[in-house]
C-alpha cells in the first residue's frame, strides 16, 4: 500500500506558474520590481472585487507590521489582538515596542469575540489606555463577526488590522475577506490556498496606504539621485519571481478554494454520525470560508475517551499530518505575562481540537487513506 506523507496543507501547482517565472529569467526582471509584482498586485485588485490598492511584499507578517504602522502604531501603544491565531499575528506588535492585549474567540466562528473584545477596551480606557488599533483573525478561513466588530470599532474609534492570511476567497456576505478592515493583509506562505513560495500582501480602499506601504517597504527611499532616506524602511518587497509563481497562482485560485471546501464535505459526511466530533463549519448563510484547513473538535466523553491527540497519533503512525488547533497567544511562553480578556473558549478549542488534512491536492487515494484510520479507531 501507499504509505507516502499525506500533508496537511501542501503547495499545490497549476501548469503556468513556469511561464511567469521564465519571463521574468528571460527578461532580467529578477530584483523585487517588475511587470510580475505589477500583474500580481492587479489581479489581486481585480479579484477582490471592490476598491482595492494592493502592495505585495515578502511575507504576510510584514503586512501587519506596516499596517500597523500605517495605523500609527508606536512604542508604548495597546494593540488589541486576537488570542487563538498564529503568532504572525502578533509578533509585530513587539516590533513596534508596543504591547499586546489579547482577546478571547467566540464558539460561532473561533473568532475574536465581540462581548470580550468591548469588555478589553472599556477596561483599557478606563485605565487611560486607549488601545490603537485591533488585529481580528479570519481563523481557517472562517471570516470574522464583521458587523459586530465593525461596530464596536467604530463606536471607539479604532480602526481594525483584518488578517486575513487563511482567508483569501473566503466570504462574509459576498463581500470577499480582505477588504473588511481600515487594513487588510494576505498570506502567500507554501501552506496557503495560493502560494507564492513566501510572501504576502497589505491590502486597502486607500491608494496612499499603498503608496506608503510600498515607500517603506523599499527601505523609505526618498526620491533623490542618490540614496537618502527620511524615515526607517524595510526590505520588504516581493521579489519579481515570486510574484510570477503567485501570476501562475492566480489562475487556479477559485478552483483551489473549491477543492478544499471539497474536503471540508468529505468530512462533514465522514463523521455526520459520530457522536462526539463536529467539523468546523460556516455558522449560517452569511459566512462562506474557503476551508483552507478543516478542522474537528472531539469531545472524548462521547466518543468512549478518544481524544484529539489519540486520532493525530493514529494518523502519524499511517504518515499522516495533523495538527493540533492554534495554541493561544495568552498561553504561549512569549506571551503569558500580558493582560487578557475573555473566558475559556480558545483554550477548550486548543485542547480539544485537530486540524486534518485539506489541501486541494489530495487525491481519492489520500482520501481513502484518511478515512481508514478514522474507520479502525472510531469504528465508523
Amino acid at each position: 500500500m501507499n504509505n507516502s506523507k499525506i500533508w496537511l496543507s501542501s503547495p499545490h501547482m497549476g501548469g503556468n506558474e513556469q511561464k511567469f517565472v521564465n519571463e521574468a529569467f528571460e527578461t532580467n526582471w529578477v530584483a523585487p520590481l517588475g511587470p510580475n509584482v505589477n500583474g500580481f498586485e492587479s489581479d489581486l485588485e481585480n479579484y477582490l472585487g471592490v476598491e482595492s490598492h494592493v502592495a505585495a511584499l515578502s511575507s504576510g507578517t510584514a503586512a501587519i507590521h506596516l499596517g500597523l504602522i500605517l495605523l500609527g502604531v508606536e512604542a508604548g501603544d495597546e494593540v488589541i489582538c486576537q488570542s487563538m491565531t498564529f503568532s504572525a499575528s502578533a509578533n509585530p506588535i513587539l516590533y513596534l515596542g508596543a504591547t499586546p492585549i489579547f482577546v478571547d474567540s467566540e464558539s460561532a466562528t473561533w473568532n475574536i469575540c465581540p462581548v470580550a473584545l468591548e469588555e478589553a477596551i472599556q477596561d483599557r480606557i478606563a485605565k487611560g489606555k486607549k488601545p490603537k488599533a485591533i488585529i481580528a483573525v479570519h481563523l481557517y478561513g472562517m471570516p470574522y463577526k464583521v458587523d459586530e466588530l465593525r461596530a464596536i470599532a467604530t463606536q471607539y474609534e479604532i480602526p481594525i488590522l483584518e488578517d486575513s492570511a487563511e482567508a483569501l476567497g473566503s466570504t462574509y456576505k459576498g463581500q470577499k475577506c480582505g477588504t473588511f478592515g481600515d487594513i487588510g493583509i494576505l498570506s502567500f506562505n507554501g501552506n496557503k490556498i495560493i502560494t507564492t513560495s513566501g510572501g504576502g500582501a497589505l491590502v486597502s480602499a486607500n491608494k496612499k496606504n499603498k503608496d506608503k506601504a510600498v515607500f517603506l517597504a523599499t527601505q523609505a527611499r526618498d526620491n533623490a539621485p542618490h540614496y537618502q532616506h527620511s524615515e526607517v524602511g524595510y526590505n520588504y518587497r516581493m521579489s519579481n519571481i515570486c510574484a510570477g509563481i503567485g501570476r501562475g497562482q492566480m489562475e487556479v485560485l477559485d478552483a483551489h478554494v473549491a477543492l478544499r471546501r471539497k474536503m471540508n464535505e468529505f468530512y462533514k459526511e465522514l463523521f455526520q454520525d459520530v457522536a462526539g466530533i463536529s467539523v468546523f463549519d460556516n455558522p449560517n448563510s452569511d459566512f462562506d470560508s474557503n476551508h483552507w484547513l478543516t478542522a474537528i473538535v472531539v469531545d472524548s466523553e462521547k466518543t468512549n475517551g478518544i481524544s484529539a491527540e489519540r486520532i493525530r497519533l493514529a494518523l502519524e503512525k499511517e504518515n499522516i499530518e495533523s495538527r493540533p488547533l492554534w495554541k493561544p497567544m495568552h498561553l504561549q511562553p512569549v506571551f503569558e505575562s500580558y493582560s487578557y480578556y475573555g473566558k475559556n473558549v480558545a483554550q477548550h478549542l486548543f485542547e480539544n481540537g485537530l486540524c486534518l488534512p485539506s489541501g486541494s491536492n489530495l487525491s481519492d487515494e489520500d482520501r481513502d487513506r484518511i478515512k481508514k484510520v478514522f474507520s479502525e479507531i472510531i469504528k465508523l
